[in-house]
């Protein structure tokens, strides 16, 4: 879907993309070999052409700051992807407090493997761990989780391609928190976990500190695991609606694509 995009180009929103898609330009490539039989609306042709240039250089590259800027937080989803091999799932947990401190666990699953950075331990290594990383995906990471690493870790730059799911599942219609979204796309937590909440961490926590009570945290470690390996099935889920939504949509309906788009143009 990266590559079929054009609304990360100034001057080009929306409507004008799906006018292009229509029209049988699919691609960046597709648009620098047409670069003048097609109309760009506002968007001047050498502006075109350079963004163009710049994508296909990029993802190449795998610059992933150049589309973090470009796409922000309500077209990331049109990354993932391209960069999933490189993307990583956090979920924090805290101790109740609104501090950095209050960060007690940084749980993050990149696809193979799941990392929990605890504090006391290795919380500190969160660092290293990031750096290695292009895109970060959260559940209302936007609002909690990434504002309150920054606090956590001065001087740490997050300048991921970030896809909260949070508002990105809201967009295609579906609502709620992270528990009851996962309930409706049946996806099933361990007998351990399921029931389990936000504050019942921080009670997990608190027993862990108070008593050194072992199995507090270890339970404490499985839910904030099974948080983030469920961000990934649920990150291929609201790709798939909004691909759906954005792109399939253009070419499966009965009214003509140019009539649809005439009239977004007119509401704007």
């Amino acid at each position: 879907m990266l590559e079929n995009t054009f609304i990360h180009i100034p001057g080009i929103g929306s409507p004008i993309e799906k006018l292009l898609w229509s029209r049988g330009c699919l691609t960046w490539q597709d648009a620098l070999d047409g670069i003048n039989e097609f109309s760009f609306g506002s968007a001047a042709t050498d502006t075109v052409k350079e963004h163009l240039h710049k994508s296909q250089e990029y993802l190449a590259e795998g610059h992933h700051q150049y589309f973090a800027r470009a796409l922000g937080l309500k077209e990331a989803w049109r990354a993932w992807p391209h960069f999933k091999a490189k993307c990583t799932y956090l979920d924090i947990e805290t101790d109740g407090g609104k501090s950095g401190n209050a960060i007690t666990i940084v749980g993050c699953y990149d696809g193979l493997n799941f990392d929990a950075f605890v504090k006391g331990q290795n919380l500190e290594s969160f660092r290293d761990y990031i750096s290695k990383y292009s895109m970060v995906v959260t559940f209302f990471g936007s609002q909690f989780d990434i504002p309150m690493v920054l606090r956590r870790f001065n001087g740490l730059v997050i300048d991921h391609i970030h896809l909260d799911l949070c508002p990105t599942l809201r967009a295609v219609g579906v609502q709620g928190g992270l528990k009851k979204i996962e309930k409706t796309m049946g996806i099933a937590r361990g007998d351990d976990t399921d029931g389990l909440t936000g504050y019942d961490a921080i009670k997990l926590w608190r027993r862990y500190q108070n008593f050194r009570d072992e199995r507090a945290l270890k339970t404490l470690v499985a839910y904030n695991r099974e948080d983030v390996v469920n961000l990934e099935t649920l990150a291929e889920i609201a790709y798939n609606m909004h691909k759906v939504e954005t792109f399939d949509k253009t070419f499966s309906t009965d009214v003509s694509p140019e009539d649809t788009i005439e009239k977004e143009l007119e509401t704007e």
